[in-house]
C-alpha cells in the first residue's frame, strides 16, 4: 500500500507536505498530491467542494476522504459531492482545517486517506 503524505506544517495560507514543495491548498492521496486548484471544477466557498473534486482521490484509491472547512469554516461542501463518495463506499470526515489535518496525519499511517485543504477562511 503506497502511504499518503503527511502534513508537516499548516498555518493561514501555507500548508508543507512530505515531498511537495509549499503551498495554500492541497488535494492529497496515496502516493502523491499537488496543489489544489479550485477553478478546476468551480469550486468555491459557497456552494462549496464539487464532485470533481474528490473524484480524483477516488481515482487514486482513497478508502477514507478527509475534506476541510476552512480555518474559519467558510467552505462548504455539496451534498452531491457526500453522495459521490458514500455511493464510493468511502468512510469521510469534514472538519475545521487544523482538526481536518490532524485527523488526516493520523490516517495516513494507516489507511489510504485523501484529502481537500483549504488554508485560509
Amino acid at each position: 500500500m503506497e502511504k499518503s503524505p503527511r502534513i508537516t506544517h499548516i498555518a493561514w495560507g501555507r500548508m508543507e507536505v512530505e515531498g511537495l514543495q509549499g503551498g495554500k491548498d492541497f488535494k492529497l492521496y496515496p502516493g502523491g498530491g499537488r496543489e489544489w486548484d479550485w477553478t478546476e471544477h468551480g469550486t468555491r466557498h459557497d456552494p462549496g467542494i464539487q464532485p470533481g473534486d474528490v473524484r480524483e482521490l477516488l481515482d487514486h484509491g482513497c478508502t477514507v476522504v478527509v475534506l476541510s472547512r476552512g480555518m474559519e469554516l467558510r467552505l462548504k461542501t455539496m451534498p452531491s459531492t457526500l453522495e459521490v463518495l458514500r455511493d464510493a463506499g468511502v468512510e469521510v470526515h469534514v472538519e475545521e482545517t487544523t482538526e481536518a489535518v490532524a485527523i488526516y496525519n493520523r490516517l495516513a499511517e494507516t489507511e489510504s486517506v485523501g484529502g481537500l485543504f483549504h488554508s485560509t477562511c
